[in-house]
């Protein structure tokens, strides 16, 4: 398969935003790939680490955090949105996991129409609110929409999640293509997600890398390979977290291989 450079041209580079050196930022240039499941995991397993962990579910339009773990909590991210709660008053523990959640609003695509203005302080207090926790996970939203950026942009590493799929490797390509031009110098990393082996995981993020290397002059190193296993899908359907139901699936074992990395990588 073949990456060609898509090119649009970005008319000026917005100014530098605040960031928290431990957040990381979970993306996907399109859905389908795994990308809620995986941050779930992550925070489980970095929770699972002794770090104090906080789970930020920033799909604004598609939220489903919340149904994937099986919460129904009484505050979310509307409330936050809408003025009637802090970003703090909205997090609700999830003790069967050992780590916070910030839920977004389950089917409501409203939280997608948020003005850039009001995101921007919404983004403010997140990176304030990071100072509480040893890690936050940002789970954002799929595509490469100025919102997904601007939350994006709030993280010091980036995580890409990818599968082997074209579309999913050329949406992947352009997520990554936008945020070098946007933010020259951020740490993005790729994890190849569903992966029938290792080496295929590896043999996927080689063309990806490829892409990188020859169009934008970049490396971005792989993350991790995480294996496709029927536990994943089982966990999901019983909203309960892989790392609960089924620890030693191989899936469970290589996202908690990514969360080792991540905790003995010095932050940036």
């Amino acid at each position: 398969m073949t990456l060609s450079p898509t090119s649009p041209q970005l008319a000026h580079r917005p100014a530098a935003r605040p960031k928290s050196r431990n957040m990381t930022a979970i993306a996907s240039g399109k859905g389908g790939v795994g990308k809620t499941w995986f941050a779930i995991t992550l925070t489980h397993a970095l929770a699972r680490k002794s770090q104090r962990t906080l789970l930020f579910d920033g799909d604004l339009g598609l939220a489903n955090v919340d149904i994937q773990l099986g919460l129904m909590p009484k505050q979310d991210l509307g409330g936050v949105i809408a003025g009637r709660l802090t970003l703090n008053q909205a997090a609700t523990n999830f003790p069967e996991g050992g780590f916070d959640v910030i839920a977004g609003r389950s089917g409501s695509g409203s939280l997608a129409n948020i003005p850039l203005s009001r995101l921007q302080l919404l983004t403010d207090d997140l990176v304030l609110l990071a100072g509480a926790y040893d890690r936050v996970v940002l789970d954002l939203g799929a595509g490469v929409e100025k919102t997904v950026r601007m939350l994006a942009e709030t993280a010091a590493t980036v995580l890409v999640v990818c599968t082997d799929e074209p579309t999913s490797l050329t949406d992947a390509y352009a997520f990554i293509k936008i945020m070098h031009m946007e933010r020259p110098g951020l740490d993005l990393r790729i994890v190849i997600n569903m992966a029938n082996s290792v080496r295929e995981g590896e043999r996927t993020f080689a063309t990806l890398k490829k892409a990188c290397e020859g169009f934008l002059k970049i490396s971005p190193p792989l993350a991790g390979v995480v294996r496709r296993d029927a536990k994943v899908r089982d966990s999901i359907r019983n909203q309960t977290p892989i790392l609960i139901r089924s620890p030693n699936a191989e899936a469970a074992q290589d996202v908690e291989a990514i969360a080792e990395q991540l905790v003995s990588t010095a932050l940036p």
